[in-house]
């Protein structure tokens, strides 16, 4: 469990703000910083935008400020911000505006009448904005420059000009369709479906599957889908794509029920684990495990096949009470807050596990707040013999064989500068500062994985626990 590691948002374009809304609480796991939407009429832009997660704002009022009969398009976004100022949060969050009234009531503000919107999931290097006039920007966010630029240039020069992690959509008073963008590398991900008769756009396919929309295609990478009013569309393939796609969302970020680029985020986590139970380094502890575990939510399809490859018994020995990710606080207190507040043991799991060896099985570890915290619960709690905590994702945050330090600047806020666990640390460093065993499985167990289900290495940004950067930031 990615501790308080802060990552991507959802982004929704529907022609109802029923389903723009309903698609949003689909995506609600990618941000709960802050939600927005913004209705698109044939001659007004309107946006309201509000502090946490999205049920904070009724949709029965939204209805009754933003009247079916005044729109056509709705786009809706859930935020966890990667750029843009962690003091002003509802300032920098989506969808970003250029001109309009604001009025502001708290923690919501309303931008009425505004000549363009844009919401967006992904981060752009600053670089590649160097013709766009500071001054016109408010927040410190790419995505508002990405705006001016579709403004100064146009969205196709966005796809020819601008290398970077992007999903987003446009919306400008003077166009009458929105306009959706997928970057060359299909890095974030994005897919269209049919809603009523009508196109939609989700950042992931579990918005279509639990609202009774269906799937048309995922978005193909260096293209251009304009959504007319009506609800049909026209695609436009502007440049060649050269796919990276985000290994993390198969093993973190994307909802367990989502597919992406044709394959089952469920099926990637479950063969994960069996690779763990293959994995040599990790089959030295293999006999003296007791019982299989996970740390809520992500890694239980491969704790799961762990256990089962194994023959070991799997339980539930943790819970969590509520949904939210610890690493979705805006601040650092906050996050701990969360850590501590949500997750537990069951009560009557203590009993059982007691003086056992527990494996307890994680997508990955960034930072370590909420392992540290596990630890705790089984050795003060529960009085395990021994806990060992593995990791289907191999050590994040480590500097490369070529010198560089790794993080992410692509999309999942990760910075290299970051205070990652594994930076600098052996294996029992890592352990020691956790406060119990751990283990990773292998770089090339895990890219096995993706190989086994026809997603090949070059076609992978795995930068941040070694492989290559993505983009030649020839700035």
């Amino acid at each position: 469990m990615l501790d308080d590691l802060r990552h991507n948002c959802g982004v929704v374009v529907a022609h109802t703000l029923h389903d723009a809304y309903s698609f949003g609480e689909s995506l609600q796991p990618r941000g709960r910083e802050a939600a927005g939407l913004g209705a698109i009429g044939d001659d007004r832009i309107d946006v309201v935008k509000w502090k946490g997660p999205i049920k904070r704002f009724s949709i029965t009022d939204l209805h009754r400020i933003f009247p079916g009969h005044n729109y056509h398009t709705y786009f809706f976004h859930t935020r966890y911000a990667t750029r843009g100022r962690k003091d002003e949060i509802l300032e920098d969050a989506h969808p970003i505006t250029i001109g309009g009234r604001t009025e502001g009531n708290g923690d919501h503000v309303f931008i009425l009448d505004c000549e363009a919107a844009i919401i967006h999931n992904g981060q752009v290097n600053g670089g590649f904005f160097k013709d766009i006039d500071s001054n016109l920007v408010r927040t410190g966010g790419d995505s508002e420059y990405l705006l001016h630029f579709f403004r100064q240039y146009s969205e196709r020069e966005i796809l020819r000009n601008i290398p970077g992690a992007y999903t987003l959509a446009i919306a400008d008073k003077g166009r009458k369709d929105v306009v959706v963008l997928r970057d060359r590398t299909g890095m974030k991900p994005g897919v269209l479906g049919w809603k009523d008769g009508k196109v939609v756009m989700a950042s992931e396919d579990v918005a279509f599957n639990e609202n009774g929309a269906t799937v048309i295609e995922e978005l193909t990478p260096g293209s251009i889908y304009y959504l007319h009013p009506q609800g049909d569309y026209r695609k436009e393939q502007v440049i060649d794509s050269k796919l990276k796609s985000c290994f993390f969302e198969y093993n973190y970020i994307a909802n367990v029920l989502s597919t992406l680029g044709g394959v089952s985020v469920r099926t990637v986590r479950s063969l994960m684990g069996e690779a763990l139970a293959n994995d040599p380094d990790i089959s030295n502890i293999i006999e003296n495990i007791d019982i299989v575990t996970y740390m809520p939510r992500c890694p239980e399809p491969a704790a799961r096949k762990f256990a089962e490859k194994i023959g070991k018994p799997f339980e539930f020995v943790f819970y969590k009470p509520n949904d939210e990710r610890a690493f979705q606080g805006s601040t650092l207190e906050e996050r701990a807050n969360s850590i501590r507040g949500n997750l537990f043991l069951i009560p009557e799991i203590k009993q059982k596990i007691k003086d056992k060896v527990v494996a307890v099985v994680d997508d990955s570890l960034v930072r370590g707040n909420n392992s540290t915290h596990a630890r705790n619960l089984l050795y003060n709690q529960a009085q395990v013999r021994e806990a060992h905590l593995i990791n289907y994702t191999p050590p994040i945050g480590i500097i490369g064989d070529d010198g560089i330090q790794r993080g992410c600047s692509f999309g999942v806020d990760m910075p290299q500068n970051d205070k990652f666990v594994a930076r600098d640390r052996t294996l029992d460093q890592i352990a020691k500062h956790i406060g119990m065993p751990v283990h990773y499985l292998s770089l090339k167990g895990m890219l096995g994985v993706f190989a086994k289900l026809g997603i090949n290495k070059k076609n992978l940004c795995y930068f941040c626990i070694g492989g290559n950067e993505p983009f030649k930031l020839e700035i």
